[in-house]
């Protein structure tokens, strides 16, 4: 299984869960090594990718620093570091898409994408590699229609946004906070969840509609492991680390029975009062272990 990191992923000088976990699964990677997993490095975004959704105006702010209030719009202090981190945390995205297409299944150590909108970051979001990695396929014509299925705890109402009425997207998006909330989109379907035990029936029917808007040629995971009841930032109590590796092999399961690509990300997770570091990158592991035994059932 193909997953994208480098270190310009951890390139910021602001340092925050969003900023450095990248850096923290990949160095897991070297101590504990999951089988079939091969890190490489992606091909940063150019500024046309970023164009196809993002505003010029905001995106020469991201890159200069110029004026600050777009420039740290997504909540983080701006440096000259940030552009390339960006470019190069968005283009892995990119990369695990056209990855899967080829593979059945890949994934980058990306985070923060899913609340930047149009012409401003937000929620430690700058740009939206989602949408991005969406529109360009449809663009070149590497795929006709694409699923983005969001199970991060906030809702994702950067990529409701920047894919709204384009009929080649479908947007599933179960949350359990009701940050980044939208409403009246008409390709996104937005689940909210306030029970843990309701979590996983949720998903599956997200994916159930999923299926009876499909067929899909792509689907893009947003994997957030932020409903974990630890998380300070979004957590659900209740929602555990068994929950959300159910979760994955549901996820994981529908696609692989659908042979349906599947290209995921981290999305998010951040350390906090009831969440340490190496519990939070074991949580997110289970993404990259599901995903690499996926692979082997393609």
């Amino acid at each position: 299984m193909k997953l994208y990191y480098c270190s310009d992923y951890v390139g910021a000088a602001y340092g925050f869960d969003t900023t450095r976990k990248a850096a923290w699964v990949a160095d897991s990677l070297t101590h504990r090594p999951i089988d079939g997993v091969e890190l490489l490095t992606p091909p940063p975004l150019t500024v046309a990718d970023l164009e196809r959704v993002h505003d010029p105006e905001y995106i020469r702010a991201v890159r200069t620093g110029e004026p600050w209030c777009l420039a740290e719009s997504q909540g983080f202090d701006w440096d000259s570091a940030l552009w390339p981190m960006v470019l190069a945390s968005n283009g892995g995205v990119l990369a695990a898409a056209r990855s899967a297409l080829d593979d059945g299944v890949a994934g980058s150590l990306s985070s923060g994408l899913h609340h930047a909108k149009r012409d401003r970051g937000d929620g430690f979001c700058t740009f939206n590699g989602l949408a991005v990695a969406a529109k360009t396929l449809l663009a070149e014509g590497a795929a006709r229609s694409v699923l983005i299925l969001d199970l991060d705890a906030h809702c994702g109402g950067g990529t409701a946004q920047l894919i709204d009425r384009d009929p080649r997207v479908w947007h599933e998006d179960v949350s359990v906070s009701a940050f980044d909330h939208y409403s009246g989109h008409s390709n996104s379907a937005l689940w909210d969840v306030n029970r843990a035990d309701e979590y996983l029936s949720t998903v599956k029917q997200a994916v159930a509609q999923a299926d009876r808007i499909g067929p899909f040629d792509l689907c893009l995971y947003n994997a957030g492991m932020d409903p974990h009841q630890g998380c300070d930032i979004g957590g659900l109590d209740g929602i555990t680390a068994e929950i959300l590796a159910q979760r994955e092999q549901i996820v994981f399961d529908w696609c692989r029975q659908r042979s349906l690509p599947i290209a995921f990300v981290l999305a998010g997770g951040y350390i906090g009062s009831r969440l340490d570091q190496t519990t939070l990158v074991d949580l997110h592991r289970l993404t990259l272990i599901e995903g690499a035994r996926a692979t082997t059932r393609v």
